[in-house]
């Protein structure tokens, strides 16, 4: 067989992009592994791949660029998520920042700030441009973030009502801020007033009634008749329990071998 040599040059991490060349490696292949790589590049192939796919082959590819933008869209249509795809997506747009769309960097805030508690939000915005988070979309959406982050539902729910418009692009956010307020409640409360619920939840009256009774069918939920406070399921962190760590216990006839030395 022929050999041929090839040069595959490796993309470096986006931080230090700036300040070194790229690395360059030399490898040696036959002529067979030549037509296998072209035939795996053909435009026919590559239309068969998954999104995930082509995040996990070559995630520093700018051509599939477009595909991660379009699969953004999909999540917000088809209410999926996919963390690793978006942030795939940000980090090509460090590469390419004439070709960020904050449209879809929005979006793709939403739905972090939708995964709650889990730090998503977080994760994305460390590779968004500082000069992009000054624009006003992104300010409130730290904003709000900062809020649940801190259990302010009541001041989240206020800035919420003022960004509408742009929440209101990602279906489902309401309903998944919903969850993690009563996740992070029965995470502090073993029973919580039903002012705080209706607080955390943005909903009184009839709405909050149907909203109780889902939870008390599918959750586990009590519904006191004294004073309606809702008595949530017992976990640890509402119900901790002292546990005796017995690795470290000393005998006492240890103990007791020690008091004539201190005699």
């Amino acid at each position: 067989l022929i050999r041929q040599k090839s040069v595959v040059v490796l993309p470096l991490n986006p931080i230090s992009i700036c300040s070194h060349p790229p690395a360059v490696i030399h490898l040696e292949s036959t002529n067979e592994e030549t037509e296998m790589g072209k035939a795996m590049e053909s435009p026919k192939e590559q239309s068969s791949y998954t999104v995930e796919q082509l995040v996990a082959v070559n995630p520093f590819n700018p051509e599939i660029l477009p595909d991660l933008e379009n699969y953004v869209n999909e999540q917000v249509t088809s209410q999926t998520y996919s963390l690793d795809a978006n942030l795939c997506l940000l980090r090509l747009y460090q590469f390419e920042p004439e070709r960020m769309n904050t449209h879809v960097v929005a979006r793709i805030l939403i739905k972090a700030l939708m995964a709650m508690p889990a730090p998503d939000f977080s994760l994305c915005l460390f590779l968004i441009p500082e000069r992009v988070q000054m624009e006003e979309q992104f300010k409130s959406l730290i904003v709000l973030s900062h809020y649940l982050e801190t259990g302010r539902f009541q001041q989240f729910w206020d800035e919420a009502a003022k960004n509408r418009h742009i929440l209101e692009t990602v279906p489902g956010f309401e309903q998944a801020i919903q969850a993690y307020a009563t996740h992070l409640l029965s995470l502090s409360y073993q029973k919580v007033p039903r002012s705080v619920l209706s607080e955390a939840v943005n909903m009184d009256g009839a709405s909050l009634d149907k909203f109780i009774e889902h939870q008390l069918t599918n959750s586990g939920w009590i519904v006191e008749k004294e004073d309606g406070s809702i008595v949530l399921p017992q976990n640890e962190f509402n119900h901790p329990e002292l546990k005796k760590n017995t690795g470290e216990n000393v005998p006492l006839e240890h103990i007791a071998r020690i008091f004539p030395i201190l005699g």
